[in-house]
């Protein structure tokens, strides 16, 4: 298991917040999602929202746990946040259809539940895979709007 109860500072969009972990400021992805983003209206402002209302809920207390890689090529922490109760927020994003799954290798513990999730928040068309829906996903839209 992670670190106990870090704080989270920042929130930046669907995927990304910003943690203290002894005193240091940290930028944390969340592992195993891609949320829309921000300039992917309304998606984008609705993923950051999604994910700030769960963290909100746990009085922005979190836990990290880790995989097998723990950075990204930006100098992100690569993380699972869990709520106090342990409840994986990347999860609680899928589910409730404020991301899509973007599993990436070699990070790949819960995989099988992640995808789950996302299932299931399709079968349900639950956010962005109901009506009106995200219409095109995180990582193409990235390809075509560098910044």
């Amino acid at each position: 298991m992670g670190s106990a109860a870090i704080l989270v500072k920042k929130i930046y969009d669907g995927d990304t917040i910003g943690v203290l972990i002894a005193g240091q400021f940290q930028k944390v992805r969340l592992i195993g999602i891609d949320a829309p983003e921000m300039d992917q209206r309304p998606w984008g402002g609705k993923a950051r929202d999604c994910l700030e209302a769960l963290i909100r809920a746990t009085a922005s207390k979190v836990s990290l746990e880790y995989d097998l890689e723990q950075k990204d090529k930006y100098g992100r922490l690569l993380a699972y946040v869990r709520t106090q109760d342990g409840k994986i927020i990347n999860e609680e994003m899928l589910r409730k259809g404020c991301a899509v799954l973007f599993t990436l290798p070699p990070n790949v513990k819960y995989a099988g539940r992640l995808q789950a999730a996302q299932c299931k928040a399709r079968d349900l068309k639950a956010g962005i895979w109901g009506e009106h829906g995200l219409q095109e996903r995180p990582y193409d839209f990235r390809k075509e709007h560098p910044r």
